[in-house]
């Protein structure tokens, strides 16, 4: 029998962070209740949404940690909604927990493919979040989710975004242009825009807003540096070297305008037939996870060649493949929990400050 009891659960779990602030549960308020029964400790945790996806890491690190505390214990856990309503980023009017970007070094990587499934994944686990599309040259996530229309003016003067399904905004430059036109800017102009879908879109409150970046580095970059505080940016490849030497001025990019880099996604790794079940490494494997080595940059994840989502974009359904094909999904589910036990792990070691509300 074990010598559980309340205070050694609370105290076992009480400095471990919260995957958002990096801040003890029990000073954040996040450890709502405790009840014992002999060796059985039934737990209810607050947890915002921002951190969903790694529900199940946390709950298996506190489950160790009271183990080690009492052992024999067997540990229920329940996690309920923390509400906890984001900050102003920058001085712009965006509200946003955490602003990822979505960058390769060239163009034809799945980059955009990549932004999407990562803001629908996010959004299947319960964050709320919004998609950007920066690629201003060659917009693909109105084609993408099968999105269209032109966004309308509020009445309070902002750009109202086209939704997906009601709860996912989307901003792009392919909802203001006709599809067969194209777009011929300056880098004057094209700062204009990106500002503007930053601060002048209706984007609400949100946890995570994606921005599918333009290939290669260009202005786009520079301007969101300048505009607002990133979380980081993942950068997407394939495994052949002519992808990867390209990949390397990505990282090179964001590490001199001081964008952090979450990781490096290996998009295309392996294609395995549907007849034979045989994989083909048609553009190589590893190539990517070996680069980030050398990088020292985290690798999130590798993507294989999937018809079934190919297919989706082309239609414009991703969304109901991600939402409904366990296989397909699979994949950017464990790099969406890469991406944001990356961000708790850097939370961890700078927890947030309090901040106070902005007058």
């Amino acid at each position: 029998m074990s010598n559980l009891s309340p205070e050694i659960v609370r105290k076992a779990i009480s400095d471990h962070p919260d995957p958002e602030t990096g801040r003890g549960l029990d000073s954040m308020g996040q450890i709502k209740d405790i009840v014992v029964d002999q060796d059985n400790a039934a737990l209810t945790i607050g947890l915002t949404s921002h951190s969903a996806p790694v529900a199940d890491e946390l709950s298996d690190a506190l489950e160790s940690k009271i183990v080690a505390a009492a052992p024999g214990s067997k540990v229920t856990i329940t996690y309920v909604n923390h509400p906890r309503p984001p900050a102003r980023v920058g001085q712009i009017a965006l509200k946003a927990k955490s602003v990822i970007a979505v960058g390769s070094g060239k163009g034809g990587v799945g980059k955009s493919t990549v932004a999407a499934s990562l803001a629908l994944t996010l959004r299947r686990y319960g964050a709320k979040v919004g998609l950007m599309d920066a690629d201003v040259y060659g917009p693909s996530i109105p084609q993408l989710l099968g999105l269209s229309g032109r966004p309308a003016i509020t009445a309070q003067k902002r750009i109202d975004p086209i939704k997906l399904d009601d709860d996912l905004p989307v901003m792009s430059m392919g909802f203001l242009v006709e599809p067969d036109q194209a777009v011929i800017w300056r880098g004057p102009m094209l700062h204009g825009s990106i500002n503007q879908f930053l601060g002048e879109t209706d984007w609400g409150d949100l946890d995570y807003l994606i921005i599918d970046m333009p290939p290669g580095t260009g202005d786009v970059a520079l301007t969101l540096s300048q505009a607002l505080p990133l979380a980081g940016a993942v950068i997407v490849c394939t495994p052949q070297e002519v992808a990867l030497l390209d990949a390397i001025k990505a990282v090179s990019m964001f590490r001199k305008v001081e964008i952090p880099i979450l990781g490096m996604v290996e998009n295309m790794s392996g294609f395995q037939c549907p007849d034979s079940g045989k994989t083909y490494d048609i553009f190589g494997k590893g190539g990517a996870r070996k680069k980030a080595e050398e990088l020292n940059v985290p690798f999130l994840g590798g993507l294989p060649i999937d018809i079934t989502l190919r297919i989706a974009g082309d239609e414009g359904k991703l969304a109901d493949v991600i939402q409904s094909n366990d296989a397909s999904r699979a994949p950017f589910d464990a790099i969406c929990k890469a991406v944001v036990r990356e961000l708790a792990m850097r939370a961890a070691n700078q927890p947030t400050k309090v901040s106070l509300p902005t007058l």
